[in-house]
């Protein structure tokens, strides 16, 4: 079979498909064909030696899958041939909070990644993926939509709250859809007047384009009356982190997931005289993941894929992630025919 491996060094040169071995499926595990996989940006900052620096190599690329059992090791009851599934980001975490074996053991890094034909997974940690989806769409939910739906239920987001979103990658996106499946009011921001009127269609309530109109922080507040949004999705960084408190109500929720302008200094005054509660989010647990399916399933929420590549082509998809031109999530399929 099939794998994408990092191998001696980091950067998209040392990335290749190779073949691998079959998995065989041990006590408690089975073994899932991949029928699609998706991208994050944390895909990009570990083949280029940012996110985890000590990568062990070679390294099997991936958090993200979805796909159908087609074998069952022995004692495994969750699970049979043909159910469709995907994988959690961190198969140490059930439910509960997050602990730091859970935190050190995610997929595509401490361990080999998903981005391959076949993978063996525990069952524990595997989710049933809502029936309307296609695989495609499934594959998008581990790491994205899983991040989305804890940062906004951890800050007590339903109606009459308002959230403000930064960008329109996949985080933001899927925050967009499961805030206003929650009844809550969504602000988004983008450098695109195009993006931001997809991000309406979505039910995005306003939308600002931060080049034409950098402070955006203040235009957060001017739509919500003075007084700022109840959420922030942080998924900036640094780089942004200080609009984010400034564009928080008093007492607001700032949930700090991404990196995306790098690292820096923020001044904690702010947090301190807004009363700002900062909260990182690192995904979620198998539980979030499964309610969260509960409401996609309910709603009939279908992610939103901005463009799907062969397995083979997966550096290119790599690519057009990086230039940042995409609407949602970047997805590989193992279908699909490539180009080698």
């Amino acid at each position: 079979m099939k794998a994408l491996v990092l191998n001696g060094g980091f950067g998209l040169d040392h990335l290749a498909l190779e073949e691998r071995p079959e998995p065989v499926p041990g006590a408690g595990e089975v073994l899932v064909r991949v029928r699609a996989a998706s991208l994050n940006f944390r895909d990009l900052m570990l083949v280029k030696g940012q996110y985890n620096p000590k990568l062990a190599m070679p390294r099997v690329m991936g958090s993200d899958a979805a796909g159908e059992v087609v074998a069952a090791g022995a004692g495994v009851t969750r699970f049979k041939p043909g159910d469709r599934v995907a994988n959690t980001f961190m198969p140490l975490w059930e439910e509960g909070a997050i602990t730091g074996a859970a935190a050190g053991a995610t997929y595509g890094s401490e361990r080999d990644g998903v981005f391959a034909e076949l993978v063996a997974v525990h069952e524990r940690a595997l989710v049933a993926v809502p029936p309307h989806l296609s695989y495609e769409e499934a594959a998008t939910l581990p790491c994205a939509a899983v991040t989305a739906w804890n940062a906004l239920t951890a800050a007590g987001t339903g109606p009459g709250t308002t959230v403000l979103l930064q960008g329109t990658g996949g985080v933001s996106i899927f925050a967009l859809q499961l805030a206003t499946a929650l009844g809550a009011r969504a602000l988004i921001t983008s450098s695109s007047d195009d993006k931001l009127a997809r991000a309406a269609r979505l039910g995005a309530a306003a939308g600002v384009n931060y080049r034409t109109d950098p402070d955006w922080d203040k235009w957060a507040r001017q739509q919500t009356g003075g007084a700022g949004a109840d959420v922030v999705i942080e998924v900036g960084g640094a780089g942004t982190l200080d609009r984010s408190i400034r564009a928080v109500k008093t007492g607001g929720h700032v949930a700090v997931i991404g990196v995306l302008t790098g690292g820096g200094t923020v001044n904690p005054v702010p947090v301190l005289m807004k009363a700002v509660r900062l909260q990182g989010v690192f995904v979620g647990s198998r539980a979030m993941f499964e309610e969260m399916n509960r409401v996609i399933t309910e709603r009939q929420i279908r992610p939103v894929v901005d463009r799907t590549f062969p397995f083979a082509d997966a550096v290119a998809a790599l690519r057009h992630m990086e230039g940042g031109s995409h609407f949602g999530k970047v997805v590989l399929s193992m279908t699909a025919p490539g180009h080698g």
